[in-house]
């Protein structure tokens, strides 16, 4: 039997590379399925997923702004068109299963699949779900989950515990340090701090950086790789911090297995693709949560790791005034060190790609007869004379 499979998310990174360890892991196990993904016009996933070597379809839809903005007048819009072309690309295309990650394009997606009673699958990164998640919660087939607790949003009986998919190269970084450390330049005898942004870059984590040139330079003796994101490169590159021997400014990571491995602690966002890469690597961390997002959800994923001891937190108002303290902390405290390393490591889930792609296989190639009557209407006869 050969699948049809179409994975719908995307926007950020969180959403893109865990839809393609999910395609890979099921490629893996079946390599004739057929995919289809489909994302939003303009976003990431657009570019990665042609390069990861699938095809992609892309409706045009976007968010709801939380402020007053002149883009929601075009919301309802957006919207209605997206779920109509959802549909019809959902119906062209047949699939035997549609999974959904996140992002703008998987709500009307996964949506129009329910509709069309057609087994679905939601792979939940965070500890919070958002609205659209919980209400497609209600007749998801499975939802994978990387917390504990989420029965507060989805049906128990229905949640797997799965942990979230991670690009495959971090799976192994034994023998890897020295090695990361002359690729990005590194001092081999200094503490290697590493300050992550994203692909986009974080504006609170950039500024603490740049007002904390005296840090650095009373403690020569560590050495910092920051990441600034490209939008940020031209804005921090010239300021008395990043001119530092000791600072390393990189616009974006094109080697996340190296920089991991060179690592002595990390200080980053929570975003649920990055807690669990630093799960998988345990490597300390101190996480600065971005207030900016739905739900607040990366505080609740960075307090899931803290109640466990498996991270430090430090608030976003406080990020220049304590973050670098922190970092200095676990440095000089090797218990501490080793504590928040071998904590964090416990939550690493390395298989969690294969076993959400077995919960996909298993719904996609379920007993029709647990499927309920299809809502869709018999095509019209054709009363044209042959």
């Amino acid at each position: 039997m050969n699948l049809k499979v179409m994975i719908t998310g995307g926007g950020t990174g969180g959403h893109v590379f865990p839809a393609i360890a999910i395609a890979d892991a099921i490629k893996k196990v079946l390599p004739e399925t057929e995919f289809l993904f489909v994302g939003a016009v303009g976003k990431m996933e657009m570019e990665r997923v042609p390069k990861a070597g699938y095809p992609i379809e892309g409706l045009n839809v976007a968010g709801f702004q939380r402020s007053m903005s002149l883009r929601n007048l075009s919301f309802p819009f957006k919207l209605l068109s997206s779920m109509v072309k959802a549909r019809r690309i959902v119906e062209k295309f047949g699939p035997d299963v549609v999974i959904g990650t996140g992002g703008y394009a998987s709500g009307p997606v996964m949506r129009s699949a329910q509709r069309m009673d057609i087994p679905t699958l939601i792979q939940e990164q965070n500890s919070y779900a958002g609205v659209t998640n919980k209400l497609l919660g209600k007749r998801a087939g499975k939802i994978c989950v990387a917390y504990d607790h989420m029965d507060a949003f989805f049906p128990a009986e229905r949640i797997v515990f799965t942990g979230n998919p991670v690009r495959s190269d971090i799976l192994d970084l034994d023998g890897k340090r020295e090695e990361g450390l002359a690729y990005y330049g590194l001092d081999a005898g200094k503490k290697t701090v590493v300050v992550i942004g994203g692909s986009l870059g974080a504006r609170t984590l950039n500024n603490a950086m740049q007002e904390n040139t005296a840090f650095f330079e009373k403690y020569d003796g560590i050495q910092v790789l920051w990441q600034c994101g490209k939008f940020y490169e031209l804005q921090y590159a010239e300021c008395e911090t990043a001119r530092l021997p000791n600072v390393h400014l990189r616009a974006f990571i094109d080697r996340m297995d190296l920089l991991y491995a060179a690592a002595d602690v990390v200080i980053s966002r929570a975003g649920a693709l990055s807690i669990s890469e630093l799960c998988l690597v345990g490597k300390p961390a101190i996480l600065v949560p971005s207030p900016n997002v739905a739900e607040d959800h990366q505080t609740k994923n960075a307090l899931a790791l803290v109640e466990k001891g498996a991270a430090r937190l430090v608030r976003d108002v406080e990020a220049s005034e304590k973050m670098l303290h922190e970092a200095l902390l676990v440095l000089e405290n090797e218990a501490l060190s080793f504590s928040l390393s071998e904590s964090i490591r416990q939550m690493g889930r390395p298989n969690a790609a294969d076993a959400i792609a077995g919960e996909a296989i298993a719904l996609a190639k379920g007993p029709s007869s647990t499927r309920r009557p299809s809502r869709r209407k018999p095509p019209k006869e054709n009363d044209e004379k042959s």
